[in-house]
């Protein structure tokens, strides 16, 4: 599932793309909202909030979700797409661009002054104007008992960080993600550490892994070979984990 560096950046594909421009063309392939048509309308912004885009129109808000598969594509009009068609859940076009979210896993319409029904429930947003640390901490703590590797992906308590910053936060500040929240030395640092890593991987465009993805190889600090192993609350939902035994042990 793309995280929130990947969907900040989406988001500002889509604004610098749509933004202040009147839609030409409105095709929203979702039974439930098939009739709504916005051609004619200006796109105010388009905004991220955690893994989730806002495309603000006036006084509605199309909310999308990319999920495990989906993703946004920008073309200029007449191109071809680099996917098939029967996959596209939206189209929004302008006279000079046309945008299309394929196989996106949430595609509602909503009025704007709603938006708290689609993200009312996230925590603080790592790469947003609402970032509050304190806060992250604080509901992190609610649940003390919980694996931190658990409760970093709970969107209720922090909203951008998945499966590789958890991981790849945990191993910067030597935690297992397996030790107790409760337990965790600095937490503040470990919130900041995540955001810090994010807000890098914007800055960079990509992310140089250092042990996601890299189980039975060398660690980067200390050479011991990366162990992974599932963790998650629901054994049919576990997510694959990394750790160096010897620098998080």
């Amino acid at each position: 599932m793309p995280e929130g560096d990947s969907v900040w950046r989406a988001a500002h594909r889509l604004h610098e793309a749509l933004a202040g421009k009147t839609l030409t063309r409105c095709d929203i392939r979702v039974p439930r909202y098939a009739t709504i048509d916005f051609t004619g309308h200006t796109v105010d912004e388009v905004v991220p909030r955690g893994k989730h885009l806002l495309t603000r129109i006036g006084a509605a808000t199309i909310h999308t979700h990319l999920k495990m598969e989906g993703s946004w594509h920008v073309y200029r009009n007449g191109q071809r797409w680099r996917e098939p068609a029967f996959r596209a859940r939206i189209v929004l076009a302008t006279e000079d661009a046309e945008a299309v979210g394929f196989s996106l896993g949430k595609v509602e319409v909503l009025a704007r002054n709603e938006e708290d029904k689609a993200v009312g429930h996230l925590g603080p947003d790592l790469l947003g104007a609402d970032w509050d640390a304190d806060e992250a901490v604080r509901r992190l703590l609610q649940d003390p008992q919980r694996p931190i590797g658990l409760a970093l992906l709970d969107q209720r308590n922090l909203a951008g960080i998945g499966n590789i910053f958890r991981s790849e936060a945990c191993f910067v500040r030597r935690v297992d993600p397996r030790t107790p929240t409760g337990e965790i030395e600095d937490l503040h640092a470990l919130v900041e550490e995540s955001r810090r890593l994010l807000t890098m991987s914007i800055s960079k465009r990509r992310h140089q892994s250092l042990i996601y993805g890299r189980a039975r190889m060398p660690c980067p600090r200390c050479g011991a070979n990366i162990i992974s192993f599932q963790l998650g609350d629901d054994p049919n939902q576990d997510r694959r984990a990394y750790l160096c035994p010897r620098c998080q042990g």
